[in-house]
């Protein structure tokens, strides 16, 4: 997606961007899959160095045997 941010400047430097609010909600929607994608990582690498448990392990903790 292309967007079209507007550059608001103060004191002859740039201090805000305004974008459309369509290309706000894009971006916020791909700020979020980030953020899932990294915290579904991190948890994949913390998984790696724990021990699994059976499917008969897991009903058993959940109460389901």
């Amino acid at each position: 997606m292309e967007f079209h941010p507007q550059i608001i400047q103060k004191n002859g430097k740039n201090e805000f961007v305004v974008i459309p609010y369509e290309e706000f909600i894009v971006l916020r929607s791909k700020i979020e899959d980030y953020e899932d994608l990294k915290d579904l990582r991190e948890a994949k690498s913390t998984a790696e160095k724990q021990p699994g448990l059976t499917l008969k392990e897991t009903a058993k903790e959940l109460g389901l045997e």
